[in-house]
Order: structure tokens, then C-alpha cells, then sequence
């Protein structure tokens, strides 16, 4: 009977031609929560793999026709990384200096000690995953941070679409955290053990992004030296992130459709198709129904795609959150580059909270970055902001106006920035203010709340 467990630790792979080794190892692996399938010769291994790599092999040394090490060297061949623990009823050292040159993660002489092989099992798996995830995922936050009205409604979205099977659409502009968003809802999910495994289809070529995708048989096409498993195989299990999935060509959106509906890929020079368990989160800062109705992106795509629509706001509809923005980077900078904190005055943060940031979180992460590598005193001063943020004003409303999509978002953007830029030569006197751009004071209290301009932050900047 299996342990009880809320999720898989992973799926081995066992290889021996015992019969009797394989049940007993089976028991035990079971028990301990990993799916298990066996192979009982080499060939047998190769064909396991060939349909659908798992996430460890424990491999016999010892077989008729193919042993252990023959197979070792054909998962080397055919470009297989998973971690693989070589057994062996003879153990000698030099099999076991063999079996590590030829990619082994571990070795172990029958009759196996349980502890010892469940350690190593573990390890390696967590190492594999590890890997995996630094490879496909990397460079953005770790959390979804803010309290602006907007975030608090993207985190209740993540939060009750995350552990649904569903698939997702995120749309947002660059630099608004679409990959963070995507974390999120991998992490809260029952998958949140399996792979979460990152494509960015704007950055394959167009002639390789199929085999990217779906793999391809050695010798399919010219440079194909060795097999390649393809991304959605990979993230058998778990989930896959297609990023800036607008930027597909024609033909990779008809495969990818295919699988949406089929649940099955063929690698690329392969008669045989693969079935997968995936969970497809999508992600384009293009509006996808423009591209409908200008034929480039497939409209039945599109539907299999936006089940549930996320949408990541830009940071001039969350400006209250640059101060708790600027403290997270402030803080995880320092750390992971062992450097001394800095704090940020506050008439600096007031400044941030009124630049237009057409490259969003993104950009006020690299500022904040490179003033705490330039800005010479012991904090953050505002004219620390404007010498080293590159010439950016409050009143530059071009990048703010022109990047966004609708009239009424350019309206609203401009007449924001606008008050910002009066409230600042008023020194944040909203009766001035009102005086000055003839209107009621009354009217502008209520564009303050509509634009969640809190005057607080504010004057903490005017008096510093």
C-alpha cells in the first residue's frame, strides 16, 4: 500500500532483469510516494524513456544482450539528463569509476540498504529540478509585491485560479511581472512538485521552435546530432509557460492547437506521438483579438488559450506601491550582492511615485539597482534620482501618454500626471492647487481618489 503523501516525490524508472529486485524495489518506492514503472532489459529501459523520460533511473549493472552500462552510454548519446543510480550484485571499483564517467549519480552494491538509496533517490530528483527550473525560469521577483487595489485583485485572480487545472492567458504590458504571475500559479497548484517549464517564443527561431517545443529524433533535420525531448514532454506532469505566445508563427500555433486538443505530440522526424499531462499557462504583452483580426494569430487558439485571463496592471495604475516596491528591491539587492543597505528618502520615493515607468516594475528594479551602485552617499537622495535615472521627469508625459492603448486610458494618464506635476509646484497645498488649475477643491479631492493619489506620501517628500 502507497504511503500517503499530498503529492508524487517523482517517477523512477527501475531497470533490472530480476523480477523478484524489481517488485521489491517497487514496494518500497511506492511506499515512499514515487510512481514507479519497470523495464526489464535494457532495451526495454531505452523504449520507457523514449515515451516519456522520468524524473530518476535506478539501473542494474548486470543484463543480458544490453547491461547497465551500455544503456548509461545511450542515455549520454541520446541527450537525457535525468540522474540515474547504477546497482550492482558484483561490485568492483572499477565498474563503479566507469559507471560515474559515464554520467552515473550514484552506485550501490546489492543487497541494497533502504536509507541509504531513498537519500541519494531524493537528492538527485531535487538536484534535477532544481537545474531544470534555473534554466527555464530566472531573473524576476519572488513575490507579488504591493497593496495597491489592482494587486490585491491579481493576487484573489492567482489565488483562485492557481489550483484548477485550467488553462491560463496573461496579458499585460512588459516589465508588469507575467513570469511571476505565471510562478504563482504554479506554485499554488497540485503540480507545484512537477517541472514548471518556460519557452520564450519570441526568442526561438522560427525554423527551430518546433523542435524546441515538441523534440525531435536524431538525424531529423541538418545539426539534429542527438535526440532532443521537447519542452512539453518535459513538463510532463507539470506545467508549461509559453511566453509571448503572439510571437508563434502560423504553423507552430496549428501544433500547439493539436496538443491543446489531443493532449499528444509528435517530436519532430517521429512517427509516434507522445501523450503528455500538462498545464498550459500562456502569456503576450499583444492584444491577441487585433492580431485575430488581422490573421495573424489563430482565433480557436486563442479560445483554447483564454479560459481563465489574467491581466498584470502596469505600475502607473499602482503608483502608491512604489515605496514598498523600492524597499523589496532595496533589500533583496543588498542581499544576494552582499551590499550594505541604503534607504531611499522620501522625497526620493515621492519623485519615483511621479515618473511616467513605460518599462514598468522592470525598470524601476534596474533603477533602483543601478542608484545603489552609483548614488555615492550613505542613502538615496531625490537628487541622487534625477542625476542618475537617465534624465526622466515627472512632467515627461510622453512615455507615460503614448504608451498606452485606449483614449480613455490616455485621458486619464494625462490628466493624472498633470495634477501631479501642479501638486508638486504647489508644494502639495491642494487648495493652491485647485486655485491654480481652476477647478473646486472639491473636484480635485475626488480626482485624488480616483487616481489613488495619497497626499501623505507626498508630503513626506515635500518636507525632506
Amino acid at each position: 500500500m502507497a504511503k500517503s503523501d499530498d503529492k508524487a516525490q517523482g517517477s523512477v524508472l527501475v531497470v533490472d532483469d530480476e523480477a523478484a529486485i524489481r517488485e521489491s524495489l517497487r514496494m518500497i518506492l511506492e511506499y515512499e510516494g514515487y510512481a514507479v514503472e519497470e523495464a526489464e532489459n535494457g532495451a526495454a529501459a531505452l523504449a520507457r524513456v523514449a515515451d516519456r523520460a522520468p524524473d530518476a533511473v535506478v539501473l542494474d549493472v548486470k543484463m543480458p544482450e544490453m547491461d547497465g552500462l551500455a544503456v548509461l552510454t545511450a542515455f549520454a548519446e541520446r541527450g537525457y539528463e535525468m540522474p540515474v543510480l547504477v546497482i550492482s550484485g558484483h561490485a568492483d571499483v572499477p565498474t563503479a569509476v566507469e559507471a560515474t564517467r559515464l554520467g552515473a549519480y550514484d552506485f550501490f552494491e546489492k543487497p541494497l540498504q533502504r536509507d541509504r538509496v531513498l537519500l541519494s533517490l531524493r537528492n538527485a530528483i531535487q538536484a534535477y529540478r532544481l537545474q531544470a527550473e534555473n534554466r527555464n525560469l530566472r531573473g524576476e521577483p519572488d513575490e507579488l509585491v504591493g497593496s495597491a487595489p489592482a494587486m490585491r485583485r491579481l493576487r484573489e485572480t492567482v489565488d483562485r485560479a492557481a489550483p484548477t487545472p485550467a488553462t491560463v492567458l496573461i496579458t499585460g504590458e512588459s516589465g508588469t511581472g507575467k513570469e511571476l504571475v505565471a510562478r504563482a500559479l504554479h506554485v499554488g497548484s497540485p503540480r507545484a512538485g512537477k517541472p514548471l517549464v518556460q519557452v520564450n517564443c519570441a526568442a526561438i527561431p522560427e525554423e527551430l521552435i518546433e523542435s524546441e517545443l515538441f523534440g525531435h529524433e536524431k538525424g531529423s533535420f541538418t545539426g539534429a546530432v542527438r535526440k532532443q525531448t521537447g519542452k512539453f514532454v518535459s513538463a510532463h506532469g507539470g506545467t508549461i509557460f509559453l511566453d509571448e505566445v503572439g510571437d508563434m508563427s502560423a504553423r507552430t500555433q496549428a501544433k500547439v492547437l493539436r496538443v491543446l486538443q489531443s493532449g499528444e505530440v509528435e517530436p519532430v522526424g517521429s512517427e509516434k506521438q507522445v501523450r503528455v499531462d500538462v498545464r498550459v499557462i500562456a502569456a503576450t504583452n499583444r492584444d491577441l483579438e487585433k492580431e485575430i483580426e488581422a490573421g495573424r494569430f489563430r482565433q480557436d487558439l486563442f479560445y483554447r488559450l483564454n479560459v481563465l485571463p489574467v491581466r498584470t496592471p502596469p505600475l502607473r495604475e499602482r503608483l502608491e506601491d512604489v515605496p514598498v516596491l523600492v524597499d523589496y528591491f532595496v533589500r533583496r539587492y543588498s542581499q544576494l550582492n552582499n551590499y550594505r543597505p541604503r534607504p531611499f528618502e522620501d522625497a526620493a520615493v515621492a519623485y519615483l511615485q511621479a515618473l511616467p515607468w513605460p518599462g514598468n516594475v522592470r525598470e524601476l528594479k534596474n533603477l533602483v539597482e543601478r542608484l545603489l551602485i552609483l548614488a555615492p552617499g550613505d542613502s538615496i537622495s531625490r537628487d541622487d534620482v534625477i542625476a542618475i535615472a537617465g534624465g526622466a521627469r515627472p512632467d515627461d508625459l510622453g512615455g507615460a501618454v503614448f504608451a498606452v492603448q485606449t483614449l480613455r486610458e490616455f485621458r486619464d494618464t494625462a490628466e493624472k500626471m498633470f495634477i501631479l506635476r501642479k501638486l508638486e509646484e504647489n508644494d502639495w497645498n491642494v487648495t493652491q492647487t485647485a486655485q491654480a488649475i481652476d477647478t473646486p477643491r472639491s473636484n480635485l479631492y475626488k480626482k485624488l481618489d480616483q487616481y489613488e493619489i495619497r497626499r501623505e506620501d507626498h508630503d513626506k517628500g515635500s518636507e525632506s
